[in-house]
This record gives structure tokens, sequence and C-alpha cells, in this order.
């Protein structure tokens, strides 16, 4: 095993006192371990081999910018609601290591980017009843809120990153009016809706194919109480994957039916609804354009800039279509130089 899986040589020492005591119980092959994936986070996740066939999965969370409490936590509670998650098998919060079950190697964005179009129908009907389930059976009240200043934090973010540093500009009193509006318009949109649990990233590249088609959810430790439209918008406008309107009303209209079956308070007018995922979308995405220009100069993760397109096609198809966000539409014009919608492809 090469220490050049680890940063440090302190952080591998620390690992190995760690792991010492799993390797019998756990059946455990410490020489197989191996780089897994990484994440936008300064998480990482290392795959390890068990005796007699198995895999496990290692967390390696730095507690000095993590904290694994809440994952354990959250994981343990989607388990009882009946949702396939990692179980937890080992922990130590205090030196930021997880060991965890292992639920296979292909994300369903690897499977949608490859899918015919009846296998991403049935991907994402699947990943629309686990959705469901989780909002009937999780409960929001142990969930941080979703509140007002949660949301106009995250939209500062790309005043912040994405307008000031990677633009360079500085919006004159006009604009930030514009922009004080806009936020008053998705923070309402947010508060108006039914708030309860929320996985707050509820998207392809977080969810894993199984053979039995019960989709493994990852990366859930942020989840919060919030509203009820927010992890279908994440689902159909990704970061990484893109769809035609057609086919996003399609599994929105799915959802919503299945939804009203369950008891969940979606409403009895779809257009409500559609509305309420767009604008809870929009502030996601605003966001997001703001999160991967922060990860290119603060983190040194310059990859993420190359979908900055994807996430401004995304807010100019929604600011254009509703009036009260007309203002929006003329502070991204100003950034782009032009509504331009490239850079994506759709499926």
């Amino acid at each position: 095993m090469s220490s050049s899986l680890w940063p440090t040589a302190a952080r591998e020492a620390q690992f190995h006192a760690w792991l010492q005591p799993l390797i019998a119980p756990q059946r455990l092959l410490p020489e197989s371990l191996a780089l897994a994936s990484v994440d936008a986070s300064t998480r990482r996740y290392l795959r390890m081999q068990q005796q007699g066939g198995g895999s496990v999965i290692v967390m390696d969370a730095p507690p000095d910018c993590n904290d694994v409490r809440p994952f354990v936590a959250i994981a343990r509670h989607m388990a009882d609601c009946g949702l396939r998650v990692p179980a937890v098998l080992a922990e130590n919060a205090e030196r930021g290591f997880l060991l965890l079950g292992d639920l296979g190697t292909q994300t369903y964005l690897q499977a949608l980017l490859a899918a015919t179009p009846a296998e991403a129908d049935r991907l994402m009907r699947a990943a629309i009843q686990a959705l469901i389930q989780w909002q009937q059976r999780g409960d929001a009240t142990r969930l941080p809120a979703f509140d007002e200043s949660f949301v106009r934090r995250e939209l500062q973010i790309f005043v912040d990153w994405c307008v000031q540093h990677h633009y360079g500009k500085t919006w004159d009193a006009k604009q930030q009016g514009w922009w004080e509006h806009c936020c008053k318009v998705l923070v309402s949109n947010i508060q108006q809706q039914p708030q309860l649990a929320m996985h707050r990233d509820y998207m392809p590249r977080n969810l894993m194919t199984s053979l039995d088609g019960v989709p493994g959810v990852l990366d859930f430790q942020d989840a919060v109480c919030g509203p009820i439209a927010y992890d279908m918008a994440a689902l159909l406008r990704d970061a990484f994957i893109s769809w035609d309107e057609e086919r996003e009303l399609d599994w929105a209209i799915r959802y919503w039916e299945q939804a009203r079956k369950a008891g969940l308070p979606v409403g009895e007018d779809f257009g409500e609804y559609w509305r309420a995922l767009e604008l809870t979308g929009l502030q996601r995405h605003l966001k997001i354009l703001g999160l991967y220009c922060r990860l290119n100069y603060r983190d040194g993760k310059p990859a993420y800039i190359a979908d900055l397109p994807r996430f401004f096609a995304y807010a100019i198809k929604v600011s254009t279509r509703y009036i009260e966000l007309s203002p929006l539409t003329h502070l991204l014009e100003d950034l782009q130089g032009g509504l331009t919608q490239t850079g994506f492809n759709l499926r």
C-alpha cells in the first residue's frame, strides 16, 4: 500500500492506528486500499477489499474542516426509513474516519450517460420512488432549517465568488436593487413551500445503481428541513447531465402524481408545483455557480469551471420565463455578454 494515498505521514499514521483493531473482525485486507473517489469537499473515499470477497469504503474526513457525526446520524435515520444507504461499520469522529458498507462502483450519472431512453426512465423512476419514501418517512424536525438566512448565505456565494471574483464585477445601486428583488422572490418561493426532509444534493452522482433497481443514496450529511421541490430540482437539473424539457416535465409529473397518492403536500395544481421547482432550482444553480468559482480560486480545483455554462443556461432559462425574475436576466446578461445557452449537451 503506497503512502501516496495520504496527504501527510501523520494522517496515514492516524489511519493505521484506527484501522488496526478492525482488520480481523471486519476481514479487511489493508494492502488492497485504493482511492475510490473524491468530491468537491475535503472528504475522500477509499475502497478496501475483504477476505472471502466483498469490500468496504473508508471515508477520510479531516476533522479540522469536517464533522462526520451528521453523516452517521442521517445514515442511520435514512436506513430506518427504508432507504439504501451505506452501513456505518466503525467510526472515529475525533479523527474523522468512517468504515462504511460499499454500495458498488456505478453511479447513476455513469449509468445515465450510457443509458437508452427506456433505461434512463427506469433509473429516474426508481430515484423518484426513493425520494418520495424519504419525504414520507424522514423526520424533518431532526434536521437544520433551510430558512431565509440559510438561503441568503448560499445566494451570497454567487455574488462573492462568481460575480465579483470570477467576473470582476461590482454592481451599482440599481443592479444591487435588482439582485435584492430577485433574492426576495427566491426566498419567498422557498418559504411558501411545505417543509420536509430534504437531502440537499439529490443528484445522479450521489445515487448508486443496484441489481434489484433500488438506488443507493450517498452524500446526505448536509440534509436539512427544506422545500418539497428542492430535491426533484436537483435530480432533474443536474451539474453533470441535462435533459430536454419534455423529459423533465414527464418525470416531474410522475413525481407529482405519486407524491399526491402518497399523501405528500404537493398541491392540486401541477403548474404551481412546476413553478416552485423551477425557482427552487434557480436558487440552487446560482449557489453552485458561486461554489464552482470558489472551488477554482480558493480550493485549487479548476475542473468545475468547465460546468459554468450549464448553470448559466439553467438560470437564464428560468429567469426569462418568469416576469418577476426579469431583473436577474439583466444581471446574467451583463456577466455573460449575451444570453447564450451553449456549453452542455442534452440527453
